[in-house]
Formats: C-alpha cells, sequence, structure tokens
C-alpha cells in the first residue's frame, strides 16, 4: 500500500569508455598510487584535472571514473567540489577528455544514487551538459567522417556518454528533470536517436533516456510536436532485425504508450496497433533458442579469429574479467510497483560490454526488450488511480467508516473491477499478448540456462532470463485484474492458467524462495483464485498446496508476498465454508491466519490475516464448527486490544494515511465480528 521511490540500481563496475580496460591497466601499473580504493589521493587527482597536458587530464578523469564506482570514496570527491571541476572539463578543447570526463560524472550518477544525483543538479551540472550534447549534435555529420578515418574519439562517443549521464541524472532527480523540461533538450535526445541507422548505441541510450522522461511528466506533454511522434514512429516502423533494433523499438513503443494523450486522434488506432505489433513481435521471439544459438556463433566466430591470429588473448582476459564484474557487482531489488506499474530497476549496460562481444550484447539486448515490453503491458493494465495494493486493501474490507484518505461507507469507486479501454483491449487480444505473455511465466530455458552457466561471460543472462519470468507473472496478474474472464479464454482457460501456476509452485523439490518470484507468482494466483471464486469455477489447487504456500511465503521478508498469501488463504477459505466436510481444513487455515494476526509486526499484514478471518468465518455451518474448535471468539477477544494498541503506538509516522485507513477500517469491522460471533454462540 502506499507509494515509494524507486530505488537506483547501480552501474556495475566499469571504466569509463573513454579510455579501453587494457590501456586503464597499463596506467594502473605505471600510477599504481592512484588506484588504493578507499584511500586513494583523491585530492591528487582533482588537481591534475587542470593540468596544461590533455593526456594527463584524460588520465585523471579516467581514475576518478574508476575510483568513484567504490562508493565509499564518493564523498571524498564531493566534498573537493568535484563537479564543479569535472563540469567544464565536458567543454574541453580534447574529446578524449571531453568523454572521460563525462564518464566519470555518469559513474558518479549511477554508483552514487539519489542524494548525489540531486547534490550534482544542485552545483550545476546540467549547464555543461546541456551545452554538451548541443555542441554533439551539431557536430554529428563531422563526426561520421572522423569516424570513417578511424579516429579513435569520436563526438558521438562522447554523445553516448553525455546522453547516459543525463538519463542517470534525470531517472533520480526531480531537479534534473525539471532542468530537461525547461531548457528544451528534448530535441537533442530526438536527434541522437534518429541516428538509429548510423550508429545503434547512441540511439539506444538516447531510446532509455526518453523512456524515462516521459513517464508521467506532464510538463513534457505540452511540449510535445509532430516531430517528436514522427521520429517514434520512424523507429516504430523500422525493420532491421537484429536484436539491438528491436530493443529500439521496444523502448520507442514505451514513449509512444507515455505519450499516449498527446497523440492526435486520428493517428491514435494506427499508432496503437505498431506500437502492439512490436510488443507481439518482441514476445514472441524465443530467448531459450536464440541464446544457445548466439553463444555457439560467438565460439565460431572466436575459432575463426584465432586461426587468422587476430586475438588478443590479455584483452580478451580482461573483457572476459569486466563482464564477470558485472555479474558480481549488479545490485538487484524486488520489483517495486508504484500504482500497480512496473519500475525500472535494472540499467541497460550493453554498451558497456567490451568489444568483440557482439552476441552477447545481442543476448541483452533481446532479455532487456522483452522485460521492456512486459513493464509496459503491465502499465496498460493498471489503474493510474491509487495503487493496485490500496485497492485490494481498501476493497477487502466491506464495511468502513469515513476515514483520513476520504473513504466512506457509501464511496464504492475503489470497489469497482478495474478496465482497460475497448481500444487496447481489443489490440490486446488482436495481437494474442495474453497467450504470449503466459508463455512467457514458464522456468528460463534449461538449455540457456546451462549455456550462461558454463560461461563465465554469460552468467550476467541468468538472473535477466528470471526477471523476463517475473514481469510476465507480473504482467498476467495485472491482466487478470483488468481483463473479463471470457477474453482470457473462459473457464476452460481459467483452469488451464491455475493448471500452469500450480506447476510452476508445486513442481520443484520445493516451493522457490526467491522473493521476486514469490511476489509476482502470489500476486497472480490471488488474482486468478478471485476471478475463480466469482465464476465458481472448480480449481486444480488443493487447500493443502494453499497452506504450504502460504506457509512459504508468510516467511518471506516482503510484505505484499505475506499480504498476498493471506489474501489466497481468506479467498480459499471463503469458498471451502460454503462446502460439506470442510470444517477441519477450516481449522487449520483459522489456525494460520490467527498465529500471523497475532505474531505478525506489520501492521498492514496483521490487517490482511484479520479481514481474510471475517472472510473465512463469515457464514455457513461448516465455518461456524471450526470456529469452535479453534476457539476463535475468545481468540479476538484477546486480540481486539493488542491491535488497538499497536495501532495508537506505531500508526502515525511508519504507515502511510492509506495504509492507517485500511487498518482502521480492520479494527471497527473486528468489533463487528465479535458481536457477530457472540450471536452465533448464543443460538
Amino acid at each position: 500500500m502506499g507509494k515509494s521511490k524507486t530505488n537506483k540500481f547501480r552501474r556495475p563496475q566499469f571504466n569509463a569508455e573513454g579510455l579501453s580496460v587494457t590501456a586503464v591497466k597499463e596506467m594502473e601499473q605505471d600510477h599504481g598510487e592512484f588506484f588504493d580504493g578507499v584511500d586513494s589521493p583523491t585530492g591528487e587527482l582533482l588537481e591534475k584535472l587542470q593540468s596544461p597536458s590533455a593526456d594527463v587530464r584524460e588520465f585523471a578523469c579516467a581514475s576518478i571514473s574508476r575510483v568513484v564506482q567504490q562508493s565509499q570514496t564518493i564523498p571524498g570527491f564531493l566534498q573537493r567540489d568535484a563537479v564543479r571541476r569535472l563540469g567544464p572539463l565536458m567543454l574541453d578543447r580534447s574529446l578524449a577528455v571531453r568523454e572521460t570526463a563525462t564518464g566519470a560524472l555518469r559513474n558518479l550518477s549511477a554508483c552514487g544514487g539519489h542524494e548525489v544525483c540531486d547534490d550534482m543538479v544542485k552545483q550545476d551540472v546540467m549547464t555543461p551538459l546541456t551545452a554538451l550534447l548541443r555542441e554533439c549534435c551539431a557536430g554529428f555529420e563531422t563526426n561520421a567522417a572522423l569516424s570513417l578515418k578511424g579516429h579513435k574519439n569520436t563526438v558521438e562517443d562522447v554523445a553516448n556518454e553525455a546522453v547516459n549521464l543525463l538519463w542517470n541524472l534525470c531517472e533520480s532527480s526531480s531537479q534534473a528533470l525539471s532542468v530537461f523540461n525547461k531548457a528544451g533538450i528534448l530535441d537533442v535526445i530526438l536527434q541522437c536517436l534518429s541516428r538509429h541507422t548510423h550508429n545503434i548505441k547512441l540511439a539506444l541510450s538516447a531510446a532509455h533516456c526518453l523512456h524515462t522522461v516521459t513517464e508521467d511528466n506532464a510538463e513534457l506533454l505540452c511540449s510535445m510536436s509532430n516531430a517528436v511522434l514522427g521520429t517514434l514512429e520512424s523507429v516504430l516502423l523500422s525493420s532491421q532485425a537484429d536484436m539491438a533494433h528491436t530493443l529500439l523499438r521496444t523502448l520507442a513503443a514505451g514513449s509512444v504508450w507515455n505519450l499516449k494523450s498527446s497523440l492526435p486522434t486520428a493517428r491514435q488506432a494506427q499508432t496503437l496497433n505498431a506500437l502492439m505489433a512490436t510488443l507481439s513481435q518482441c514476445l514472441e521471439l524465443d530467448a531459450g533458442t536464440l541464446i544457445p544459438q548466439l553463444r555457439q556463433a560467438e565460439v565460431a566466430r572466436s575459432a575463426t579469429a584465432s586461426e587468422a591470429g587476430n586475438v588478443d588473448d590479455h584483452q580478451a582476459a580482461v573483457g572476459n574479467m569486466a563482464v564477470e564484474e558485472m555479474d558480481d557487482d549488479e545490485e538487484e531489488g524486488v520489483g517495486l510497483r508504484r500504482n500497480g506499474k512496473a519500475t525500472k530497476m535494472d540499467k541497460d549496460f550493453s554498451d558497456l560490454l567490451p568489444r568483440g562481444k557482439e552476441e552477447l550484447r545481442e543476448a541483452t539486448a533481446l532479455l532487456t526488450a522483452q522485460q521492456t515490453s512486459l513493464e509496459i503491458i503491465v502499465n496498460m493494465c493498471c489503474s493510474d488511480d491509487p495503487s493496485d495494493d490500496e485497492w485490494e486493501e481498501a476493497s477487502s474490507s466491506d464495511e468502513s467508516e469515513m476515514c483520513p484518505g476520504g473513504l466512506s461507507e457509501g464511496n464504492t469507486s475503489l470497489l469497482s473491477p478495474l478496465c482497460l479501454s475497448a481500444e487496447v483491449h481489443g489490440a490486446l487480444i488482436n495481437h494474442n499478448i495474453p497467450e504470449k505473455v503466459l508463455k512467457k511465466t514458464q522456468f528460463p530455458s534449461s538449455e540457456a540456462m546451462d549455456v550462461c552457466r558454463h560461461n563465465p561471460t554469460w552468467k550476467i543472462l541468468m538472473k535477466k532470463m528470471h526477471r523476463v519470468q517475473y514481469r510476465a507473472l507480473t504482467c498476467l496478474h495485472n491482466m487478470l485484474s483488468t481483463m473479463d474472464a471470457e477474453s482470457l479464454g473462459g473457464a476452460a482457460a481459467l483452469q488451464a492458467v491455475a493448471q500452469h501456476l500450480s506447476t510452476l509452485v508445486f513442481s520443484p523439490p520445493e516451493i522457490p524462495k526467491e522473493e521476486e518470484f514469490l511476489e509476482a507468482v502470489t500476486s497472480a494466483i490471488r488474482s486468478l483464485l478471485q476471478i475463480i471464486a466469482y465464476m465458481k469455477i472448480p480449481q486444480c489447487m488443493t487447500p493443502q498446496q494453499m497452506m504450504s504456500l502460504s506457509e512459504a511465503a508468510t516467511r518471506c521478508d516482503v510484505v505484499s508476498v505475506r499480504v498476498n498469501a493471506l489474501a489466497i488463504l481468506g479467498i480459499t477459505g471463503s469458498t471451502l465454508a460454503k462446502e460439506k466436510g470442510t470444517a477441519e481444513t477450516l481449522r487449520m487455515i483459522g489456525n494460520a491466519l490467527l498465529q500471523v494476526a497475532t505474531k505478525d509486526a506489520n501492521l498492514v499484514v496483521c490487517g490482511e490475516a484479520l479481514d481474510a478471518l471475517f472472510d473465512v468465518f463469515a457464514d455457513g455451518d461448516e465455518a461456524e464448527r471450526a470456529a469452535e474448535n479453534i476457539n476463535l471468539l475468545s481468540a479476538l477477544k484477546a486480540l481486539q486490544p493488542i491491535f488497538k494498541a499497536k495501532i495508537r503506538k506505531e500508526g502515525k509516522g511508519k504507515y502511510s494515511p492509506e495504509q492507517l485507513c485500511v487498518v482502521d477500517n480492520v479494527k471497527v469491522n473486528l468489533r463487528r465480528f465479535i458481536g457477530y460471533l457472540e450471536t452465533v454462540v448464543k443460538k
């Protein structure tokens, strides 16, 4: 319940692209004193930024870029005004210095997180960055000639670092986003994006940045023009079949969705169809087949190059080590959601992969594109009103009094089913999106996982393959919440989905403990059970399986997983209460719910456990027998004052107004439910 700011996914420990890995290694040998981690002479490095020698300035920038990847060194650099010293070097007369200085600031923004990004904006990093981006775009044509002549540092390389820095800042700092809106940088990003036929690396960075700055940005919507939409549509209609362009089209589709309110009415249907076709084509690709093929292609190319004597063994070893570092240093968190929307936890680091890793770059682009496609569909199938969690929690209490959030007994707006527009709903069905999403909820291909597991440089893809599955499960959850049963295939199809989810959870030797998987799969099962119960469809999961799933989930540290588990027990129990001979199973469910309501430290979880108890024991002979067997009335009477005291003691400050509203509803309903049980006992 409530909204939370997304955690910044920190970049892996790569040096900036201004110097190659080999060059930095050579510099370490010559200047080892600069790479002593926490004890690095920060002051000396910053002094070297003022050197009259471009080589020294470049070296200092590259060194800072590497050192700041150890986050504990960042405060020392900030205290010595590193941002103000590096900023002017983004406009240095040397392209190599521009690139490494921008790369150092890029790493600083990525490894420092939200507070550091805000601090960088306060120190006016956006002014030289904006000027640099404009100069880069003005020099693109000259740059093309330099590239043909084999120049090492080109304007487009500098632009790529600059766009990535801008992306980091705008994703982490609302101040940076405000500057972006006011400074008119959108046209610069579009210029970078439009170069996708010449420089896909730069275009991808621009597409990522655009996808970020267009999300929930009402101020930017006012400046939308036909040129913006025209550029995005030209990308959507591009035909290159490589995975980098697949990712590019997917990101463009995400930006178009973010800008949907700006689409001219006459073009909406055509643009929506192009958007859905892009997502559909992306999800149709089988990563389980393509990843082994790409790995085989890499092996064949390496063998050919080795025979021709074109492989630098030292460079290959350094490159492999760098990719292993990227795998080891990834900080991946549970996928948080805002308003039921998927939020970006991962950054695309494919531009930081060593040269000569084209197949790995393609595989990375494929998985990033599929994850992004699923996140876009998640956002299509959600409400822009209160978050899914708030909606679900508020709707679970059928009686409520006036609360701080304005909910009252007569207010049923939150109880209405979430719904899609007819156009989006139709487009999803026409492009077979539900079927393709369901396929992606399967565990990753064992062959693809084995290929990655046995090759150090490809191991980074294992987590990405799992992440695609998690996003697909979240997508399934949102579709189940927003689409009617017939659109999803009717009763038979829903039973098949239930069987599939049952297989995911119960076919492994034990229930998977991965938190992100549990959050996604319990959300999907919860939504499915609500539909099945409403339609009175027999379901394949046994009460014993539900108990084991809930037992595993209630031990999870993630609150939403515990809430889902309790809701699943509540739905299962309320269905069983209408059947004969279920008193013993209801007794087990009741004891499990009471245990959580009594012992869980989180008020929201306690409230959900009580809510589930109300649902399970609301009516029926079997429920009455089970309630008597577990002494439910006396247990709830003993719990009531404890729950009230907990609300008074912990409520304010620790929980959002919406959460407190729900908990207050539960408190009221607890009093009423105790009264109901007392009348049952007197019969």
